[in-house]
């Protein structure tokens, strides 16, 4: 057995960018971080940011682009999923985003 679920709670980077497949079915893609604060050893508070990208299909996109801007403090429930591609013979890239 098998799970892949991820819970991010964070604000959104930017307003969610959205665009049509083929099929007509609506794709919302937004950014959204999460802020981690602590003490370090020294005694110093530290701050660190880390980005996650977020793809939406569908309804769900409908409602992203209808509810969701810049700043909004949202809930995310969903799939992560690793995608590549190669950008030169030598040279590959890989990014993971939650699918909710």
């Amino acid at each position: 057995m098998a799970i892949n679920k991820v819970i991010v709670i964070g604000n959104l980077g930017a307003n969610p960018e959205i665009r049509a497949l083929p099929s007509g079915q609506n794709v919302a893609n937004f950014s959204l971080a999460t802020t981690e604060r602590f003490t370090d050893r020294n005694g110093a508070k530290q701050e660190r940011t880390d980005w996650h990208r977020i793809v939406a299909f569908g309804r769900l996109a409908d409602t992203c682009e209808r509810f969701l801007s810049k700043g909004c403090q949202v809930y995310i429930e969903g799939r992560l999923s690793t995608r590549q591609y190669e950008a030169t013979a030598r040279q590959s890239h890989e990014w993971q985003h939650v699918q909710g």
